[in-house]
C-alpha cells in the first residue's frame, strides 16, 4: 500500500472567538484550511493542530485539539516548544502557519511570514513578546525547507533583516471571498445605509485604529479642504494601541461631527460598508499585504492608500498611491476624488479588473507547491 503523505498545520492562531482577533492572520488561517485538501495530491492528508476550545471543523481535514486553551500568547509558546515537538511522529512536513515551529524539530519543515512589524514597529509588543519573535522567527525561517509569504514586500524585509536566503522564500500573495465582496444591488446598500443612520455619501477607511495606520495624516489633511468640499469621514475598525493621537487630531481640528467612529465592524458587515462608501482611504505606513484595500476594490470602491510595504502590490495600477506622510499630496487627492467623478469611475472599473488577479484558491495552490518543494528538497 503506498504511503500517504499526511500534512500537520500549526493553526493555533485560528480563534475560538468572533470579534478582534478573527481579521488577519485567523483569517489566512482558516482560508487555507477550507481549501488545501482540494488542490493536493490524492495520496495527501491533512490534520490541523488548534487549541482545546476550538471546536472549527473544514473539509477533508482533520483537527487534532490540544489539551491546552492556547488562546493566551504564553500557553500557546508553552505548547509550541514543550508539547507540539513530541506530537509530530505521523507527521511527513510541518507547516508553521505563523512565524515560529518548535526548536526541536526533525521534520520537513514550512513557515509562513506575514511582516516583520516586530522589528519594524517593535513598540507594539512586550519585550518578551518581541524577543521570541525576533529570535524565534530567524531560527524558524533558517531551518525552514520553503517560507511562505504574503508579498513580495515581506520577502524583501525577510532578506534585509533577518539574511534569509531570498531562494528559498515563496510569495503567496493573499485572496478574499468573492461569494462575499462583490458590487451588491443599490437596494441592498440603501437599506444598509439607512439601517445604520449613513450619510448618501461618505468615505470610508476600514481596519484597527493604530498608528502605523497614519490615521493622524488622514485627518490632518481632511481638515484642510472647505467644509463644503469633502465628505463625512468615517473611520471603522475596533481600538488598537496608542489611539489618543487619533482621537486627540480630531478634536484639534474640530472636526468630531465630521468624522465619525462606529468602532468595531462585525466580518458580516464589511461588504455593505466597502460598497456605501465613495472612496476608501487606507494611509498605512506598513502591511504585510493589505487585504482592505482589496476587498473594497472588490466590491467596486475606488481606493486612496499609500505607495510603501506591501500596498503597491495590491493597488498600484488600479487606485491611487500616495507618500504615506505627504500632508499637503494627500489634501489635494481628496480634493480631486471629491470632484472628480470621471476618476471614481475610472478607478472602480480598474480595482474590480485589479482584485480579479487574487484568489484565496491561488494562494491555496501556491502553499501546495511549497510543501511539494519541501518535501522533494528532504530526500
Amino acid at each position: 500500500m503506498p504511503h500517504m503523505v499526511h500534512i500537520g498545520l500549526n493553526a493555533h492562531l485560528l480563534s475560538s472567538q468572533p470579534g478582534y482577533r478573527t481579521a488577519g492572520i485567523h483569517n489566512v488561517i482558516h482560508q487555507l484550511l477550507n481549501r488545501l485538501p482540494r488542490f493536493a495530491p490524492p495520496d495527501w492528508q491533512f490534520t490541523a493542530m488548534v487549541g482545546s476550545q476550538n471546536f472549527a471543523e473544514y473539509p477533508n481535514m482533520s483537527m487534532q485539539r490540544a489539551t491546552l486553551d492556547t488562546e493566551a500568547p504564553i500557553k500557546r509558546i508553552l505548547w509550541e516548544q514543550g508539547i507540539q515537538p513530541f506530537q509530530l511522529g505521523e507527521y511527513d512536513l510541518l507547516h508553521a502557519m505563523a512565524f515560529v515551529a518548535p526548536f526541536l524539530l526533525r521534520k520537513p519543515l514550512v513557515v509562513t511570514v506575514y511582516d516583520l512589524t516586530f522589528m519594524r514597529y517593535p513598540q507594539r509588543l512586550t519585550t518578551a513578546r518581541r524577543l521570541y519573535l525576533r529570535l524565534f522567527t530567524a531560527l524558524t525561517c533558517q531551518r525552514a525547507r520553503r517560507i511562505t509569504v504574503i508579498s513580495h514586500s515581506t520577502k524583501h524585509d525577510l532578506v534585509d533583516l533577518l539574511g534569509i536566503d531570498p531562494g528559498k522564500i515563496d510569495v503567496t500573495h493573499l485572496g478574499y471571498d468573492r461569494d462575499v465582496f462583490k458590487p451588491l444591488p443599490e437596494s441592498a446598500i440603501r437599506a444598509f445605509r439607512e439601517k445604520k443612520g449613513l450619510p448618501e455619501r461618505f468615505w470610508l477607511y476600514l481596519g484597527t485604529l493604530e498608528p502605523r495606520k497614519n490615521l493622524v495624516t488622514l485627518i490632518e489633511a481632511y481638515a484642510q479642504l472647505p467644509a463644503n468640499e469633502r465628505l463625512p469621514l468615517i473611520l471603522a475598525g475596533g481600538k488598537g494601541w496608542m489611539t489618543g493621537a487619533i482621537f486627540e487630531a480630531v478634536e484639534r481640528a474640530g472636526l468630531s461631527q465630521e468624522i465619525l467612529f462606529p468602532g468595531f465592524i462585525p466580518a458580516e458587515e464589511m461588504a455593505f460598508w466597502y460598497n456605501s462608501a465613495e472612496v476608501f482611504f487606507f494611509p498605512s505606513v506598513f502591511e504585510g499585504f493589505g487585504l482592505p484595500p482589496l476587498e473594497a476594490m472588490a466590491c467596486g470602491t475606488p481606493v486612496v492608500t499609500t505607495n510603501v510595504s506591501s500596498l503597491p502590490e495590491v493597488v498600484e495600477g488600479a487606485g491611487i498611491c500616495l507618500s504615506p506622510d505627504a500632508i499637503m499630496e494627500w489634501t489635494e487627492t481628496l480634493n480631486r476624488v471629491y470632484h472628480d467623478s470621471a476618476w471614481r469611475e475610472a478607478a472602480r472599473q480598474a480595482g474590480f479588473a485589479k482584485a480579479q488577479q487574487f484568489s484565496w484558491e491561488n494562494t491555496a495552490q501556491q502553499t501546495i507547491a511549497s510543501y511539494q518543494q519541501a518535501l522533494a528538497s528532504w530526500k
